[in-house]
């Protein structure tokens, strides 16, 4: 069973992060974390999680995760 999928747009090693903006038709993340051995990604889950007020654990990297458009897909509960 696949859940909505979201597209960001992540900005890692941002001084403004964790943050995240609401766009037209996609999410910008703006995380601390740099883009090596996964700790943007791991940045990126924790701040839409907190956005989006659900568990990481219902959040995955379905497409992109070695790219700064993501797409992510939210798992139903």
């Amino acid at each position: 069973m696949s859940g909505e999928k979201i597209t960001v747009h992540v900005k890692p090693g941002s001084t403004r992060g964790p943050l995240v903006e609401e766009a037209d038709d996609h999410l910008i993340v703006y995380v601390k974390e740099k883009a090596i051995d996964g700790k943007a990604n791991q940045g990126v889950i924790k701040a839409l999680s907190e956005h989006l007020g659900i568990a990481p654990s219902r959040l995955i990297v379905v497409g992109g995760a070695a790219a700064r458009i993501k797409r992510i897909e939210i798992r139903p509960a």
